[in-house]
């Protein structure tokens, strides 16, 4: 159990955050009526940390797929970033892709982390502290602090961790801070009204106990499916169901929301407060050092643009009009849907170009994706939107995408487009969902059709341990070959036979049954792989058909499906 939080318990904080954002995002969305009750929180605090989680992930040189990082084959930090990078980098990250009110003073909080904790190293007492920073920094982003939402949430973590004794350990600190944090929540319906009527607890800070509970399991050394950060505490839970009003339905309020990047000086940030304060309501400026993000509501978007450019050099302007936005909720955008032609396609995002002209070959459209970086839901929605179909089939071939894919769809489904998302979790699954396909089928039926090949596939791969690892099949070492079924690790081979190590692999899966074994080979592949497995399902079972593919995949030496 570690007593300190290095860099790579931050990448690993980054990671579980966004797990549990993924997991929680339709619920909160669900929970969110104040400060306007435009159902979209969860997304943008999932967008928020999606973005500070691929800006600490870009400090990690070395890298392995989502499946060979379960399987603990990650290795030693190799002289890797800095507690201090990587806290800044979340943070900055965070800063960059702040969506919403929530989202900025998350992204807040998180700066007030970093600036606490510094060049490190980060005890109990330094963890105490920074979580001290930030709920005070988040206060201070906030033009107009209300008890009974994030804020609360924070400071009430805040002041649990400073209650305890002072010999607790770092993980009892983190640990203790989630509890209060959770406690906090549930008594937020009775300390703003707007929550109490709906019969709900804040949104934004159900986010952030999910956050809290992330750096929880980071610093416990729990696995990447840690049990706090995917948990809902029964303090967490409202017994009512929410009954939004749509925004449209609130003429009091402003009627825009206005929200940019700004570069500027600080000694500027003070009178842009004041001008956009009075402006509008819902006021978050959160940043420093040259940088800040500035959100607001106002009744005239152009006026707050121009108190940014007053300021400084605001940038990544969006500005949003609630009543438009409600509509289009209902029923998506008109004038986009017309443009769209009548055909339907099929997406599907994969590793290396012999994968990705398969698939081309098959009628897709293709999303390349890095071995060492998850495509963002911002890239997933552009490539169905490279599509031009007015339904699309989203075919994963990766576990590690589905939350990421959830946001694309909503954003894609909210313009008139029908998507349906299929979580194939490896691409072999996804080329048997391909091989079904029907265009001409109601969009229904082919959805199924395609779910119910890709389920039919069990799917394997080879991926090689860079460090030594417990793992579901004993201890690794780094260099040995893993053979992972169905995404556990049921095979521990020698680095100099791939071979053997896949033949044991195949005999297990075909144990099971099977008509069709395919084979899709990577960069990484020692020469004559597929040969030599050919020749072994031929001779061991010779009613097996199998099927080779230069895949040219560099996450993954084999992969291998059996229908």
């Amino acid at each position: 159990m570690p007593h300190t939080l290095d860099a790579a318990a931050v990448r690993d904080w980054c990671r579980l955050s966004l797990a549990a954002l993924g997991q929680a995002r339709e619920e909160i969305d669900a929970l969110n009526v104040y400060p306007v009750p435009d159902g979209d929180t969860g997304t943008n605090l999932y967008l928020t940390v999606e973005s500070a989680a691929q800006q600490v992930e870009a400090l990690f040189t070395v890298g392995t797929t989502g499946t060979a990082r379960t399987a603990g084959a990650v290795g030693g930090d190799g002289g890797g970033p800095t507690l201090e990078t990587a806290l800044r980098a979340m943070a900055h990250g965070a800063l960059l892709g702040a969506r919403g009110n929530s989202g900025v003073i998350l992204s807040q909080l998180l700066r007030g982390v970093a600036a606490s904790v510094g060049a490190g190293p980060c005890d109990a007492d330094a963890l105490r502290r920074a979580l001290r920073r930030a709920a005070d920094a988040g206060y201070e982003a906030v033009a107009v602090p209300v008890e009974g939402t994030v804020l609360t949430v924070a400071a009430a973590a805040a002041d649990a961790v400073e209650a305890l004794p002072e010999a607790a350990e770092l993980s009892a600190v983190a640990e203790a801070a989630f509890e209060a944090a959770g406690t906090a929540l549930a008594l937020t319906p009775q300390q703003l009204d707007v929550l109490g009527r709906a019969g709900v607890v804040d949104a934004g800070g159900r986010g952030l106990v999910a956050v809290l509970g992330a750096l929880a399991d980071a610093v416990s050394g729990q696995s990447p499916m840690g049990p706090l950060a995917l948990a809902t505490p029964r303090t967490m839970i409202v017994s009512t169901q929410p009954e939004r009003p749509r925004v449209a339905d609130d003429p009091d309020g402003p009627a825009y929301e206005v929200v940019y990047l700004l570069d500027a000086r600080d000694d500027a940030v003070a009178g842009l407060r004041a001008r956009l304060g009075g402006l509008g309501d819902s006021l978050v400026v959160s940043g420093g050092e040259g940088l800040w993000n500035v959100h607001v509501h106002v009744d005239d978007p152009g006026a707050a643009v121009e108190a940014g450019v007053e300021a400084g050099r605001p940038h990544r302007i969006r500005i949003t009009h609630f009543a438009s936005a409600a509509a289009e909720q209902s029923v998506g955008h008109p004038a986009h849907f017309e443009q769209l032609g009548p055909a339907r396609a099929v997406v599907s995002i994969v590793q290396g170009e012999g994968l990705a002209g398969l698939c081309r070959e098959c009628g897709a459209t293709v999303l390349s994706a890095d071995p060492d970086r998850a495509p963002s839901s911002a890239e997933i929605a552009a490539a169905i939107r490279l599509a031009h179909a007015r339904e699309v089939v989203l075919l994963l071939n990766d576990a590690e995408l589905r939350a990421a894919a959830g946001v694309a769809a909503d954003q894609l489904r909210d313009e008139g487009v029908r998507v349906a998302v299929i979580p194939t979790r490896s691409p072999v699954q996804g080329l048997a969902a391909l091989a079904v396909h029907e265009p001409a089928r109601r969009f229904d039926e082919d959805v199924v059709a395609m779910t119910s090949a890709a389920g039919a596939t069990r799917y394997a791969e080879l991926a090689v341990a860079e460090g030594e690892s417990w793992t579901m099949a004993g201890v690794c070492q780094a260099g040995d070959v893993l053979g992972l079924i169905d995404g556990d690790v049921a095979v521990i081979g020698d680095a100099a036979d791939m071979v053997a190590t896949a033949g044991t692999v195949l005999d297990r899966m075909l144990a099971a049954g099977g008509e069709m074994v395919t084979l899709i080979v990577g960069e990484d592949a020692v020469p004559g792989l597929a040969d030599a497995l050919v020749a072994h399902v031929r001779r061991t079972n010779p009613v097996v058909d199998a099927v080779v593919y230069e895949g040219g995949q560099g996450a993954a030496p084999l992969v291998v499906g059996v229908e």
